[in-house]
């Protein structure tokens, strides 16, 4: 069965760390709150996701850490590339999101950045951090699905 792609939607950059770092529990999509030059840096691909996470701060979910790298042709009117950038969401959303990382221990990682319909969105997840048991167990399970098929194909 062929797997639908979205035609809309342009994915940026992933956040492929966080799925070895943490247990997802739920999946949501923000809109961010963005200045021109950081816009046209996102649209070159000079973002990075990695490190950032998400807090609230005065009843408002915000992103640290992002690193957008600064437009080049944006003389004076530049941008802080480490700045923090408020996320928009619902006043529903954002109380649940405060409710879980205070009651609970959840946190709020960045997966993946992309465009739908020309307005940049980011896919947040609801996360809880892994042991490194659970690592390890992941990346065993990982190995051994990978030595299956590579055995299955040759026997093929």
């Amino acid at each position: 069965m062929n797997k639908k792609t979205n035609p809309g939607l342009k994915i940026i950059c992933l956040n492929r760390k966080a799925s070895f770092n943490y247990f997802f529990e739920d999946l949501l999509e923000a809109g961010i709150v963005l200045k021109g030059s950081e816009i046209k840096s996102i649209r070159d691909g000079k973002v990075n996701i990695a490190d950032a996470y998400a807090v609230e701060k005065k009843g408002e979910i915000v992103l640290i850490n992002s690193h957008i790298s600064p437009y080049k042709q944006a003389s004076y009117s530049n941008h802080n590339p480490t700045d923090e950038r408020k996320l928009l969401l619902n006043k529903r959303e954002i109380n649940k999101l405060i409710g879980k990382m205070q009651r609970d221990r959840f946190t709020i990682v960045p997966t993946k950045m992309y465009f739908k319909k020309g307005k940049a969105k980011i896919e947040l997840a609801v996360a809880k951090g892994k042991k490194q048991y659970d690592k390890r167990a992941t990346k065993k399970n990982r190995d051994w699905n990978r030595e299956k098929s590579r055995f299955i194909r040759k026997s093929s």
